[in-house]
């Protein structure tokens, strides 16, 4: 997610301004994609699998070997997608998020060596959908690459609402000042008539994740937003529309040398999946 100007999100990644279908509060872009060149619906991945043990507290019944997630429907949300900054007119079209109108999707960011942002929610997004499916959990993406355009930020919220997820969670990593580094959990708040019933679970799931990936991964709390990693915003279409527990999670600032260094490599990526799996069987346990 980057943080930026607010409806220009669709030229974002080539102007080095994103306007995040989620962003943080100090404004920063993200979406997340379909199938080639169509904007707006996807056909999710579903599978079943879990996660491992978890850490947090290892005396819940199911925390410690991952048996909480079997049969659980998860939805993971990867940010952005590759095709989204060569199609500006259909990432820009305005959609309704409850309170207001905003872009269809945004290009997201990158850290200073190229690394889009794009491919690390898909690559960190797959690895742990495979921990969550191989604990028993029944997982869908929704996006089925990383190469075409969108889905819209509201068909991104519709997938799980449609599912009746038991959880879901929207990955991205951020693109803020490079001073700034660290983590946070984007939280919901309540817009009426939308997402209302489902904010207090997704409180619970925000922190449990937080702790979760911070225990998991030592990466600290954000120096630049939020309280204790934890941002609350009404900004995002897809936490305003979402029916079923939901946060988004900023790994880190891709625009930070340090933070960058560790999204960038694979064997760090890989601890942020298991992380976050342990972070689900906790929630679940």
């Amino acid at each position: 997610m980057h943080r930026g100007g607010p409806a220009l999100a669709g030229l974002a990644l080539c102007l080095g301004v994103l306007a995040a279908c989620g962003g943080s509060s100090g404004g920063q872009a993200k979406g997340d994609a379909a199938p080639p060149p169509t904007v707006g619906a996807t056909t999710p991945q579903n599978a079943t699998g879990a996660d491992p043990a978890d850490p947090a507290d290892p005396a819940k019944p199911g925390a410690a070997d991952g048996s909480s997630l079997r049969g659980k429907v998860i939805v993971i949300d990867p940010g952005h997608n590759g095709g989204n900054a060569s199609h500006p007119s259909e990432i820009n079209k305005q959609v309704q998020i409850g309170n207001g109108s905003k872009a269809c999707d945004t290009s997201g960011t990158s850290t200073n060596a190229g690394y889009d942002e794009h491919a690390f929610t898909w690559d960190v997004s797959n690895r742990l959908a495979k921990l969550l499916r191989a604990k028993g959990a029944k997982v869908t993406l929704t996006r089925t690459n990383d190469t075409g355009v969108g889905p819209c930020i509201t068909e991104r919220a519709a997938i799980g609402n449609r599912l009746g997820a038991d959880a879901a969670l929207s990955v991205h990593a951020d693109g803020a000042p490079a001073s700034g580094h660290g983590f946070h959990i984007i939280e919901p708040i309540a817009v009426k008539g939308h997402n209302a019933k489902a904010v207090p679970a997704s409180l619970r799931l925000g922190r449990i994740l937080r702790d979760a990936y911070h225990s998991g991964t030592g990466v600290p709390y954000s120096t630049y937003i939020g309280e204790k990693a934890l941002d609350r915003r009404d900004d995002l279409g897809g936490l305003n529309l979402s029916t079923v527990p939901k946060v988004f999670i900023e790994c880190g600032n891709m625009r930070n040398a340090g933070d960058a260094a560790k999204l960038s490599s694979a064997p760090f990526r890989q601890r942020i999946a298991e992380s976050l799996a342990k972070g689900f069987a906790s929630y679940f346990g």
